[in-house]
């Protein structure tokens, strides 16, 4: 093998390494983007299925989370306070994680929302808009209502999606609701539900939300007295297996914010694991669960009707905000509104750019001196050509 060969070789594994260093190795307080070969062939997205649940505790054991799926390393949770936990360590079913400080936007959302009334249901702005809806998990149920935790195709999930359209469209909010079923509940029921929410976005919804319940055996630990009802709290769910992540978690982020405002605590937290959810299809795709299987119905359908009052003054279809931070009073379905997820993109694309091509310099060079003497040429040729091309002009 000749001598630039190797150096090619050995130039391209730096760049390889520079990308997943930069991936997985910085300890920023920011969500991990999980990267998965297996999710190239198959979905691991096994998850809501009763009695098999994981506690996710601090580093001084105190219970922070339960929650019916698998958590792996770098998953993190944000509470409704915004306190913003990492894991850290998974052993069985037990998840230890590290406490990261408060989430900023958290707090500036929530310090916004609570300073401005909701804004009322009025006539909607703008031409019309729709939300869309579905179920991935179309079996899911509630035990005390139901008679049992999954009835496959026609489960009480249903229902509960139900009562989050017709609040939607109390508040003159437009609602597609697909009630197709995605039957069995395996790990492929994310596969067969992504063609359902293809579809619903060929109408250009503006957010799309995939309801769920979860499996823990406890009630109590969504169960609340809300506004003077007995309500099933939520969990909001975002999958860091998504190249657009962070623009989904930034409207997480909003919803909660917003919605505890207006009806405190109904979202108990996001929760940011290892999946994909079909939410890289739109940035204001949402997963929601909606109380556990031994939450009555009843409960959860307050608890999600609450928080669907909230969800088109967020979105920007009841008209202007009120005053505040420019940034957060342009809906989401504004282009130029505030959108993390772009810019945290372009940043790790221009940072892997830079470490990685000075990396393959450096190594094809063999020194540093050779590198810069490489880059020098490299700008002489390029101004040249400019030159040239002027002149011709």
């Amino acid at each position: 093998m000749s001598k630039n060969k190797l150096k090619m070789i050995i130039g391209l594994f730096l760049v390889i390494i520079s990308v997943f260093f930069l991936a997985h190795f910085l300890n920023g307080p920011f969500p991990r983007q999980a990267l998965s070969m297996a999710g190239l062939f198959q979905s691991d997205e096994m998850d809501h299925i009763v009695g098999q649940y994981t506690t996710i505790v601090d580093e001084q054991g105190k219970v922070l989370s339960m929650m019916a799926r698998k958590v792996a390393v770098g998953d993190q949770l944000i509470t409704d306070e915004g306190k913003n936990y990492r894991v850290e360590e998974v052993d069985g079913n037990q998840a230890t994680a590290k406490f990261l400080g408060m989430d900023p936007e958290i707090i500036s959302y929530g310090n916004f929302y609570t300073k401005q009334a909701i804004a009322a249901a009025g006539k909607p702005a703008g031409p019309p808009a729709s939300i869309a809806m579905y179920h991935t998990h179309s079996d899911e149920s509630y035990v005390p209502t139901d008679g049992a935790d999954s009835i496959p195709f026609k489960g009480g999930i249903y229902h509960v999606g139900a009562s989050m359209a017709d609040e939607l469209g109390a508040v003159r909010a437009k609602v597609n609701y697909d009630r197709t079923p995605h039957d069995p509940h395996d790990n492929n029921a994310y596969n067969r539900s992504r063609r359902t929410a293809v579809d619903l976005i060929k109408a250009n919804p503006v957010a799309v939300f995939d309801v769920h319940r979860d499996g823990i055996p406890d009630p109590g630990y969504y169960r609340a007295h809300i506004g003077g009802k007995d309500v099933a709290k939520l969990r909001l769910v975002i999958g860091r297996e998504n190249p657009r992540m962070s623009a989904n978690m930034d409207f997480a982020k909003r919803m909660m914010a917003a919605a505890n405002s207006a009806q405190p605590k109904v979202v108990k937290e996001i929760f940011i694991g290892k999946g994909n959810y079909n939410q890289d299809l739109l940035p204001t795709a949402l997963l929601i669960e909606a109380g556990t299987h031994t939450n009555t119905r009843e409960e959860a359908e307050k608890g999600i009707a609450l928080f669907a009052g909230i969800v088109p003054s967020v979105l920007g279809m009841t008209g202007a905000p009120g005053a505040g931070r420019p940034e957060f009073n342009k809906p989401l379905t504004d282009v130029t509104a505030r959108n993390a997820g772009v810019w945290k993109a372009v940043a790790w694309i221009v940072g892997v750019a830079l470490v990685g091509g000075s990396a393959f310099l450096l190594v094809s060079a063999g020194s540093w001196s050779g590198a810069m003497k490489k880059l020098s040429g490299f700008w002489n040729e390029l101004t040249g050509l400019a030159i040239k091309r002027r002149n011709r002009l």
